[in-house]
């Protein structure tokens, strides 16, 4: 992309509306950091390191698309900022989120120089978050790290929380740390630059946030979806600022993937079956649309949540343009198949965070075959009962 046009563009978007920053603070003790939220913060990011998070050196860990539409402005702006910073990329997609990736990375980290004292800035979406996360942990027993998100969906979950990870042959995520970031920046002007269907999944997963803590965010989303869609800069810091704070409040009491922590699977654990069964063809946040409105059924079914609240979950939906039924070609067998290997099912019980209301959720593993499939079968019809 031309930088220049491409920084006035960016500088249109911040302009005259510097007064929705925000910042989030993620409280763990030693370990404590910030979440910037807000247009323009690239164009502040230097200073800003240079001030909270020194280093002699930083290294942007990237992959291949964000490196082209993104990764020589950000080495402009940081230069003109006088921060000495360099630029590794990998091939972008799921299908490098491997211990392949980290080790090329690790090697090319070397031959860079790079020592204890380098800081990694991880541009990009879930899965540079991921791997970058990962080897900032491992490299030399730990490396400072720097998140910058760039897809919605990075910016409202995954970059906050500290958990890294990449995949085996045998499911995702099944190596990782957790391991806290120096400090997020979550730039709503780059969001900008992303497709619809980019934002559409990360929306699912505000949809989530309100459905799980706060019916005053699901309120929102109901008033302003069509301002969000259009990424209208004060109602888009205001849903990031929200879901990075129930995140960090739920992080900040249970960092390392307790019981309270598993809130945040609402939808997750169905629509992990979804995207292992589609072999990840669907985009994660459609996988857990599809999953929230199974859930759901399940949470009506049981006599836990009203059947109005589904009623509405499914029409916001409808109006983010994300999905509420599961490919035909998906079957209900297969999905229940994978349910009982998620990593996080005991004894080959998954556990699933049901709804008691929008705000509401129960923690049980008390969700039967017989529930499930009916749940599945219901919500791969629903399009053409409604």
């Amino acid at each position: 992309m031309d930088t220049d046009n491409d920084l006035a563009s960016y500088s249109e978007y911040s302009e005259d509306i510097q007064h929705v920053w925000h910042t989030v603070t993620v409280p763990l003790g030693a370990n404590t950091y910030d979440i910037l939220i807000g247009p323009g913060l690239l164009t502040e990011l230097g200073e800003d390191l240079k001030s909270n998070l020194p280093a002699p050196r930083y290294i942007i860990i990237t992959d291949s698309n964000v490196e082209d539409y993104l990764g020589a402005d950000l080495i402009k702006l940081l230069g003109q900022g006088g921060v000495r910073v360099e630029l590794l990329s990998f091939a972008a997609g799921e299908e490098s989120k491997n211990m392949d990736t980290v080790v090329d990375l690790a090697r090319r980290m070397i031959d860079l120089g790079a020592d204890r004292q380098t800081a990694i800035l991880a541009l990009g979406g879930g899965v540079v978050g991921d791997v970058a996360g990962f080897l900032a942990s491992i490299y030399m027993r730990g490396v400072p790290l720097v998140q910058i998100p760039t897809t919605l969906l990075a910016q409202v979950d995954s970059s906050v929380g500290g958990k890294t990870g990449v995949d085996l042959p045998e499911g995702k995520n099944l190596l990782g740390t957790f391991y806290q970031p120096g400090r997020v920046y979550a730039d709503i002007g780059v969001l900008t630059t992303l497709p619809k269907a980019e934002i559409r999944n990360g929306l699912a997963e505000v949809v989530k946030y309100g459905m799980i803590q706060s019916p005053e965010l699901f309120d929102f989303l109901e008033e302003k979806w069509w301002d969000i869609i259009n990424l209208e800069p004060h109602v888009t810091a205001h849903i990031v600022f929200s879901s990075c704070s129930i995140k960090a409040d739920v992080v900040s009491a249970d960092e390392r993937e307790g019981d309270l922590r598993r809130i945040l699977n609402f939808g997750h654990t169905v629509g992990h079956a979804v995207e292992a069964a589609a072999h990840y063809q669907i985009p994660h946040g459609e996988a857990v649309s599809m999953g929230m409105v199974v859930v759901s059924r399940i949470s009506v079914a049981k006599g836990l949540m009203p059947e109005g609240d589904l009623e509405r979950l499914c029409r916001l939906l409808d109006r983010l343009n994300l999905p509420k039924e599961i490919p035909a070609n998906l079957s209900a067998e297969e999905l229940m198949d994978l349910l009982q290997h998620d990593k996080k099912a005991k004894s080959g019980r998954p556990h699933f965070v049901l709804s008691r209301g929008i705000g509401q959720i129960l923690i049980t593993d008390d969700v039967s075959r017989e529930e499930l499939a009916v749940a599945i079968e219901a919500s791969r019809e629903f399009r053409a009962k409604s």
